[in-house]
C-alpha cells in the first residue's frame, strides 16, 4: 500500500524525490541527532494525486491523524488544547529549492480559546496574541485568498495610531484588537468565519500548500529555473518553536561559508525577539550572526558546532534556519545553500584543497553558466566616486538601469528593451517577475538571508540589500538619501553587488579579473586560482574538443588564449564587407565572364592574406573555413533606398540605375532559402575556385615559412550529395593546380555543413563524399521548425514561452526532440558510411551548457563557439564526460 506520510525519523536525505528537499533534510538532521522540533512530511506523491484529481488520497486523512498523534506524544501537548496547546507550522518543500515561491502557514492550532491557554502557560500575553494575529493573517491570505494588502493596511493603521515604529511596539491589547479586525476582514471578504477547529485549520492549510504548486509565482520560478511542472511539493508539518516568545528568544539564518564570496567562516543574520518569517521577509534589519555570540554565548557555540556537523556531513555549503526559544536552540531546516558564481568556484576549490571532496565532486559543483557570469565586466570605480548608498553585497556583479519601484513596471520596461533596477523596501515572492526582468535588485531592508538576496543569488542577479540610509517611497515613486538627494523613477543608477554600493548615473565598466586571468594565464587571486583548477580538471577528463567561431587573426588569437583547440567556423563572408564591398559588387554586376574574373582576381590576394593571418594565429590547430554562404543581395545596397533615390532625382546616377536592376534581378521573397551556400558556388562561375585558391596559397605560404597550417574547407547548405561532389571536384582540382605550381603539397580535408533536414536525413550518402560534418544548428533549427529566428523571436516567442510551449528558446538551447533527433540520425548514418568522418557543431549551441551535454552523448568530436564562450564550453564538456547533470 502506498505510504503518503513519513515521520522525520523514518526518512533520510536520499528520499528527496518523495519527501522534498526540506523534508529529506529534516529527516537527515533527525538521524544525526540535531535538535529538530518533531514533525512529519506529507509526500510529493500525495500532492500529485491532489493536483491530478482535485482531492486528497483516501488514506491521507488517516495517515495524517496517526502522524499527528505521534507528534503530540513527542511534544507532550495536544493540537488546539485550551490549556497548553500544541501549535504547528505547515510548510511547502519541493524536490528543488524554490525560496518563497509556495505557501507557508504558521501557528496552526490557535483559536479564541487556545490563545488564552497559550498566554497563561507562556506567561507572555503579548506573545500569544502576536502568534494568533500572525495565524489569522497568514491563513486569511494563503488559505482563504484574502488580499494581503487589507491586512497590511490594518496593521499600518494600528502602528500609526499607536505611534509605533514597528510591530514590536504594539502591546497585547493592540494585537488582540488587530486579530479581531483581521477576522472581520476575512468575514467581510469571504463570507465565512475564521475556523476555530485546529484540525480543520491543518487540513485546509495542507491543501492550500498543495495548490500553491500551481500558483503563478511558483510557475514563473520553475520556468526560470527549468524545474519540471509535474514534480509537486511535499508538505512538512512540524511543532512550532517561538523566537518571538521573550527577549532571550530569536531566529536566524546561518551559512557555513559566505554564499556571496565563498570565503571560509560562518555568516548569517540573527533577529532577536522574532519569528523566522521576519528574517526572510527582511521587514526588520537583522544583526550579524556574530552578535549572537554576545547576546547568547551558549546558543552561539551550540550553533557553531551544529554548522560544523552539517557541513562535514553534506560536504558542502549549508544554509541553516534556526530558532532560539528562551535560550534553547532549535534547528528548523538545512539545505545545500544557494550561492553566487564566485562562491561556487571558491567553495569547490577550497573543499577540494581541504580534502573534503575529490576532483570529480569539485567539478560537479560548478558549471558553464556560472563561469560565463564571472567573465562579465565590473565597475571601474575610483576613490573619488562617492556612493549614493551602501548596503549588503548580497549577489555580486555590475548592473546599470533605470530605477523602478514595482514588479509590473520592471516587466513593462524590460519588454520595451529598457534596462532597469528594481528598488523595494523588501521584496516578496510576488516580486519574482520584476526580479527576473530587472538587471539588479536594491532593497532598503534585509540582509544576506532575505528573500531578495536568496532569490537573486539563485538567478545570478546583481543584488544589494539593507541599504538602510535610503528612504524608499513606492507611492511617490522615489527614493531619498539622508543628504536630500532624490532619485525618481526612470533615473539611472549603478548597482555594485560585489562592493554593496549604489551610485547615481552609469559608471564605466572594466574587464573582469577572471577574464583577464584566463587571457593572461596568470592567477593572482583565490577566485582565479579556483577557476583555473576547475578548468584544468575539465580539460583532463573531457572528450569533446572545443574550437572557436572566429573570422579574423585577432579573434583567433583571443580564442587560443582562452583555450580553443582550433577554429570550427571561419566565415569568409565577413571578409567581403567594409572597404572590399565594392569588389563584391563588381563581381555581382559583371556583364560577362571577363569582368567577373577581374573582380575575383582582385579579391584573391585579399582573401589569401586573411587566411594566412588566421592560419598563423592558429598554427598547428585545425581551421575550418566555410566558403561564401549568404545570398548576394546582402552585399548590395538596400532595394527600397535605391528606388527612392532614383525616383526623387531629376537626373539619376546611371550606376544607381544599374545597381537597382541587379538588386531586382537577385531579389528573393525568402533569400535564406534561396540562392546561397553551395548553390551560390555552383551558380557563380569562378567563386569556389577563387576561395579555394586563396586557402591553398595561404597554406603553401605558411608551409614555406615553417608553419604548420591545418586548413579545412567547408561547403555550406548542402542538401544532396551531388552538390557536394560537384564542388569537391572543383576544389580538388584547384588544390592540385596550386601544388603543381608551387611544389608545395596542399592537403585540405573537405566537408560540409549539415544545416538542412534533408542533409541530416541523407547523411549516409553525403558522408561518402565528405571528410567531416559540421552541424550548423542555427539554420538547422530554423529549417526544422519552419521559422525565421529574427522574426520569430521578436513576434510570437514571448507568447510561446509564457504559455509553456517553449521552456526555453530553441535557438538558445538545442531542441533535442526534433533537431537533436536529426543530428543523432546523421551521426549514426554518417559514421556507418564513413568510419573516418569527423563530426562537430558550429552553431552558437556549441557554447550552450545544456546543448554541450547533448553533443557529448551524440558522439560528436568537437563543439565550436564564440571566443568568450570557450572557457564555459571547456568546463561543461568536462562535466559532460563525467556524466554530471546540468546544475540548476
Amino acid at each position: 500500500m502506498t505510504q503518503y506520510v513519513y515521520g522525520f525519523a523514518e526518512g533520510r536525505r536520499e528520499m528527496a524525490d518523495l519527501l522534498g528537499g526540506k523534508g529529506a533534510n529534516l529527516a537527515e538532521m533527525t538521524r544525526l541527532g540535531l535538535p529538530v522540533p518533531p514533525g512529519f512530511t506529507v509526500t510529493t506523491k500525495a500532492c500529485r494525486v491532489f493536483l491530478e484529481t482535485g482531492t486528497e488520497p483516501d488514506e491521507l486523512g488517516f495517515e495524517v491523524a496517526r502522524a499527528l498523534a505521534a507528534l503530540e506524544r513527542a511534544a507532550g501537548r495536544t493540537l488546539g488544547d485550551s490549556a497548553d496547546p500544541l501549535l504547528v507550522s505547515v510548510r511547502s518543500g519541493s524536490r528543488y529549492s524554490m525560496p518563497g515561491m509556495m505557501e507557508t502557514v504558521l501557528d496552526i492550532g490557535l483559536s479564541d480559546a487556545s490563545v488564552q491557554g497559550l498566554a497563561k502557560i507562556s506567561g507572555q500575553e503579548r506573545f500569544a496574541w502576536d502568534s494568533y494575529r500572525r495565524l489569522v493573517q497568514m491563513f486569511g491570505h494563503t488559505v482563504l485568498g484574502v488580499d494581503a494588502g487589507l491586512f497590511e493596511r490594518a496593521l499600518e493603521e494600528r502602528r500609526t495610531l499607536r505611534g509605533a515604529a514597528d510591530d514590536r511596539d504594539l502591546d497585547a491589547q493592540d494585537l488582540a484588537l488587530l486579530t479581531a479586525e483581521f477576522k472581520e476582514i476575512i468575514h467581510r471578504t469571504t463570507g465565512e468565519e475564521f475556523p476555530q477547529d485546529p484540525v480543520e485549520q491543518l487540513h485546509r492549510a495542507l491543501r492550500a500548500v498543495f495548490s500553491s504548486w500551481h500558483g503563478e509565482r511558483a510557475h514563473v520560478y520553475r520556468r526560470r529555473e527549468h524545474i519540471a511542472d509535474d514534480l509537486g511539493t511535499a508538505v512538512n508539518i512540524q511543532a512550532m518553536v517561538f523566537g518571538n516568545l521573550s527577549p532571550d528568544s530569536g531566529t536566524g539564518v546561518a551559512f557555513t561559508r559566505d554564499p556571496a564570496t565563498g570565503a571560509r567562516g560562518i555568516y548569517g543574520d540573527y533577529l532577536p525577539y522574532a519569528q523566522g518569517e521576519d528574517v526572510v521577509a527582511g521587514v526588520r534589519n537583522a544583526v550579524p550572526l556574530q552578535e549572537l555570540e554576545r547576546l547568547d554565548p551558549h546558543s552561539y557555540l551550540a550553533l557553531v558546532e551544529h554548522l560544523r556537523t552539517l557541513e562535514a556531513h553534506y560536504q558542502d555549503l549549508c544554509d541553516v534556519e534556526f530558532t532560539i526559544e528562551r535560550g534553547r536552540l532549535w534547528i528548523l531546516q538545512t539545505r545545500v545553500g544557494k550561492r553566487t558564481a564566485e562562491a561556487a568556484f571558491r567553495i569547490a576549490s577550497d573543499l577540494l584543497e581541504e580534502g573534503v571532496i575529490g576532483r570529480r565532486a569539485a567539478l560537479s559543483r560548478v558549471d558553464g553558466d556560472q563561469l560565463a557570469r564571472l567573465m562579465f565586466p565590473r565597475f571601474a570605480t575610483r576613490p573619488s566616486d562617492v556612493p549614493l548608498a551602501r548596503g549588503i553585497a548580497a549577489s555580486p556583479g555590475a548592473a546599470v538601469g533605470a530605477v523602478v519601484f514595482d514588479s509590473a513596471e520592471a516587466v513593462r520596461r524590460a519588454a520595451a528593451g529598457e534596462r532597469t533596477v528594481l528598488v523595494r523596501r523588501e521584496t516578496t515572492p510576488d516580486d519574482l517577475p520584476g526580479m527576473i526582468a530587472a538587471e539588479a535588485v536594491l532593497t532598503s531592508r534585509g540582509g544576506k538571508t532575505s528573500h531578495a538576496a536568496v532569490v537573486a543569488r539563485g538567478m545570478g542577479k546583481v543584488c544589494v540589500c539593507g541599504a538602510e540610509s535610503l528612504t524608499v517611497d513606492p507611492t511617490a515613486r522615489r527614493l531619498t538619501t539622508p543628504e536630500g538627494v532624490v532619485v525618481r523613477e526612470g533615473d539611472v543608477i549603478s548597482v555594485d553587488g560585489t562592493s554593496g554600493t549604489v551610485h547615481l548615473g552609469a559608471l564605466p565598466l572594466t574587464d573582469s579579473a577572471v577574464r583577464q586571468s584566463l587571457e593572461s594565464g596568470e592567477q593572482s587571486d583565490p577566485l582565479s586560482v579556483a577557476v583555473d583548477r576547475a578548468l584544468s580538471h575539465a580539460d583532463a577528463v573531457r572528450r569533446l574538443e572545443v574550437r572557436a567561431n572566429a573570422d579574423t587573426p585577432e579573434d583567433a588569437a583571443c580564442a587560443r588564449r582562452f583555450g580553443a583547440q582550433g577554429i570550427g567556423l571561419c566565415r569568409t563572408e565577413h571578409m567581403f564587407l567594409g572597404e572590399r564591398k565594392h569588389l563584391v559588387e563588381a563581381m555581382i554586376l559583371a556583364v560577362d565572364g571577363t569582368a567577373r574574373e577581374q573582380a575575383l582576381a582582385a579579391l584573391l590576394p585579399l582573401q589569401r592574406a586573411d587566411f594566412t593571418g588566421i592560419l598563423a594565429a592558429m598554427d598547428g590547430l585545425p581551421v575550418t573555413i566555410r566558403l561564401l554562404d549568404p545570398p548576394l543581395h546582402e552585399f548590395l545596397p538596400d532595394r527600397t533606398g535605391l528606388a527612392v533615390r532614383i525616383a526623387t532625382s531629376a537626373d539619376p546616377d546611371p550606376r544607381d540605375v544599374h545597381l537597382l536592376a541587379a538588386v531586382e534581378r537577385l531579389h528573393e521573397r525568402n533569400p535564406m532559402l534561396g540562392l546561397r551556400g553551395v548553390r551560390l558556388g555552383l551558380a557563380v562561375p569562378g567563386l569556389v575556385a577563387m576561395q579555394v585558391r586563396a586557402i591553398a596559397e595561404a597554406v603553401a605560404d605558411r608551409i614555406r615559412d615553417g608553419g604548420d597550417p591545418r586548413a579545412e574547407i567547408m561547403i555550406p547548405l548542402v542538401g544532396t550529395v551531388e552538390e557536394l561532389r560537384l564542388v569537391r571536384t572543383e576544389a580538388e582540382s584547384v588544390l592540385s593546380e596550386v601544388f603543381a605550381r608551387t611544389g608545395t603539397e596542399v592537403t585540405c580535408p573537405i566537408g560540409t555543413m549539415i544545416e538542412l533536414p534533408r542533409a541530416a536525413l541523407t547523411a549516409g550518402r553525403i558522408a561518402r563524399a565528405a571528410d567531416f560534418f559540421s552541424f550548423g544548428t542555427n539554420d538547422l533549427t530554423q529549417t526544422t521548425w519552419g521559422l525565421s529566428r529574427d522574426d520569430a523571436e521578436a513576434s510570437f516567442f514571448p507568447a510561446y514561452l509564457d504559455k509553456g510551449i517553449f521552456a526555453i528558446s530553441p535557438f538558445e538551447s538545442l531542441d533535442e526532440e526534433g533537431v537533436g533527433r536529426l543530428i543523432t540520425l546523421a551521426v549514426e548514418e554518417g559514421r556507418a558510411a564513413n568510419s573516418r568522418l569527423a563530426l562537430g557543431v558550429c552553431g552558437e549551441h556549441g557554447g550552450d551548457p545544456d546543448s554541450i551535454h547533448f553533443f557529448h552523448r551524440a558522439g560528436l568530436d568537437y563543439v565550436s563557439c564564440s571566443p568568450f564562450r570557450i572557457p564555459a564550453a571547456r568546463l561543461e564538456a568536462g562535466r559532460a564526460a563525467l556524466g554530471e547533470p546540468r546544475s540548476r
